[in-house]
């Protein structure tokens, strides 16, 4: 189970990499701290202990084939989540050894799903340009 500190940092690094994409809105949903594109479409959803599974993680929507792929290869680190795993959402646990520069990207593998293509192109045009 993750100690308060862990869950408080796991929460501000999601907040970040979230909030640093196009048009995104935190509201919470199901008691959850969930963001949402244009506030209408959810792609990550913090949980810290869902129903006692004792899991510090988000929820977060994945391309074709990767949930599979991904729990696979990691099991200790991916997994399939309650409610939305059977729509290829992947759970991506934040207590154990989390990469934070990955975990940016996996929240913007997330976005790419359910945003509109003019975000996504917006986003990937910022991210082509060379920082100054």
């Amino acid at each position: 189970m993750a100690t308060d500190r862990q869950a408080e940092r796991a929460l501000r690094e999601v907040r970040a990499a979230c909030s640093a994409l196009p048009e995104v809105v935190e509201r919470p949903s199901h008691g959850a701290p969930t963001f949402f594109v244009r506030g209408k479409k959810s792609f990550v959803m913090f949980h810290d202990d869902h129903h006692g599974d004792g899991i510090l993680g988000i929820w977060c929507a994945a391309p074709p084939g990767a949930q599979q792929e991904l729990i696979e290869t990691e099991p200790e680190r991916f997994y399939r989540p309650a409610y939305v795993g059977h729509r290829g959402w992947i759970g991506v646990r934040l207590d154990v050894a989390p990469d934070w520069a990955e975990l940016r990207d996996i929240v913007a593998d997330a976005y790419r799903q359910v945003a509109p293509k003019t975000l996504v192109a917006q986003l990937d045009s910022d991210r082509a340009q060379p920082e100054e």
